[in-house]
């Protein structure tokens, strides 16, 4: 690389760090503490490429952006910040930035960012100030590379006019996103109209909804569930958009491309909706976000004053080992659970047994799988949940955390399908009945006797 690198961070390692790196790889570097000190530099004629954080001792980062590009319109700016939300890779986008990393970042993609920015010519983003109706509040938070790729698509597309396509599985936020992506465009003014099925029923349906959502954007939700004659109508509608049309947006936690091969869903629909896809990721995919999203709910949960509550070391410990087949949602109402259940200020971790003991915890087990095996499943649920860790080893105490997953619910379906009978149930399970007294205790199952009407 060769070029001067302004470097602005009130974090002395995180100056130092770049300093090192960027000289090594040849480029002169002048850093600082202070956005003042940032900005004469600017002013001065100063700098190839400046790399700044968003919190400053003395102002925000993504507010002196504007400044710089009225005085250097050229120069491009890296964005580093801990405040890992969607807004942040908006805002930053939105200010005009280069490129935008999260803290902490990885020094080699940095480096690598910082090399093209110094050697492709800075590219200016349509400007948007999305300062008015905006809140601050989307559970759409994370850290992980797989959030901070999505967050940065969707800054890139929020203003283009393509159809976007959200996909991922129940619980995920797919339409936060989309809400997201109309409430920072430029047709944010405008209605933002979420079609259900019955919203297309009759000739006139689809007529209906493009006058309601006007110049805005239209979101089919889980567009996979609609029937033929829904789908069908959907395709008319959308080939008579002309001039001053809403933006098309669907959601779709099902496989379109394997319905669509199958006959079930319509292939000229398909292309239609497909101009952006957008894959949000589960939280098995995303593990280490999930300290941060508990984090971010319990926050909500004190501002909202239902409590102050935080997660002991191993409260935190079992929540990440957990499969959260219900995602953000799941994560977000079993926090509101401990937070009105738990004893003390900080949740513990038998605390949190107790909270998703009575959820499921491997998923899918049966899901698509007419003929597999149990077996099977749990075997494509542990070796996934291996690799979620990346190399490294799942925390202590597996073994028990496994068999809890699958014997707690096996007892409680068990004794429904008795009516509480722990004599029948004990021998449905094939041990004794004084073993199923000891299980019962010690899993915390709630039994409650009734008569079976079967």
């Amino acid at each position: 690389m060769d070029g001067t690198v302004l470097v602005a961070d009130d974090d002395r390692t995180i100056r130092t760090v770049l300093t090192q790196a960027l000289t090594r790889a040849g480029c002169k570097v002048h850093a600082t503490s202070s956005l003042l000190t940032l900005m004469r530099w600017v002013e001065e004629g100063k700098g190839d490429l400046v790399i700044s954080d968003v919190v400053m001792p003395d102002g925000n980062g993504l507010e002196t952006l504007p400044k710089i590009s009225a005085i250097r319109p050229d120069l491009p700016v890296i964005i580093i910040s801990a405040q890992n939300t969607i807004m942040t890779a908006i805002q930053a986008a939105e200010a005009e930035a280069y490129d935008y990393l999260p803290k902490p970042f990885d020094l080699p993609d940095l480096m690598k960012r910082a090399a093209r920015a110094l050697e492709v010519k800075r590219r200016a983003p349509v400007r948007v100030d999305a300062s008015e109706g905006v809140q601050d509040d989307l559970p759409l938070v994370g850290r992980t590379a797989q959030m901070q790729a999505l967050y940065r698509l969707v800054a890139r597309v929020m203003n283009a006019d393509l159809p976007v396509m959200i996909t991922g599985e129940s619980g995920t936020g797919k339409s936060l996103i989309a809400r997201a992506i109309h409430d920072f465009s430029d047709r944010r003014n405008q209605p933002f109209v979420v079609a259900a099925a019955a919203d297309l029923d009759g000739a006139d349906g689809p007529g209906t909804i493009l006058s309601r959502a006007q110049s805005g954007s239209v979101l089919f939700d889980e567009v996979g569930d609609l029937d033929e004659i829904a789908q069908t109508r959907i395709v008319r509608m959308l080939d008579t958009l002309g001039d001053g049309a809403p933006r098309i947006m669907a959601t779709s936690q099902k496989d379109l491309m394997q319905k669509m091969e199958g006959g079930l869903f319509r292939q000229d629909l398909y292309y239609r909706l497909g101009g952006v896809t957008l894959n949000v990721p589960s939280l098995r995919e995303r593990v280490d976000d999930i300290p941060l999203l508990a984090a971010h709910f319990l926050a909500r949960a004190e501002r909202d004053g239902t409590g102050i509550r935080a997660l002991g070391t191993d409260a935190v410990e079992l929540i990440r080992a957990y499969s959260w087949p219900g995602n953000v949602r799941q994560l977000e109402n079993a926090i509101r659970r401990l937070v009105v259940t738990a004893a003390e200020d900080e949740i513990t971790r038998a605390e949190v047994e107790m909270v998703l003991g009575s959820q499921p915890a491997i998923e899918p087990l049966f899901a698509g799988a007419g003929s597999d095996q149990l077996s099977g499943s749990v075997e494509k649920h542990l070796r996934r949940y291996f690799d979620l860790h990346g190399g490294a080893l799942p925390p202590p105490g597996l073994y028990q955390r496994i068999l809890r997953e699958v014997e707690t619910p096996l007892i409680e379906i068990a004794l429904d399908a008795t009516g509480g009978n722990q004599a029948k149930c004990a021998d449905l399970l094939g041990i004794n009945r004084n073993t199923l007294r000891k299980k019962i205790t010690d899993l915390d199952i709630q039994v409650t006797r009734r008569r079976r009407l079967m």
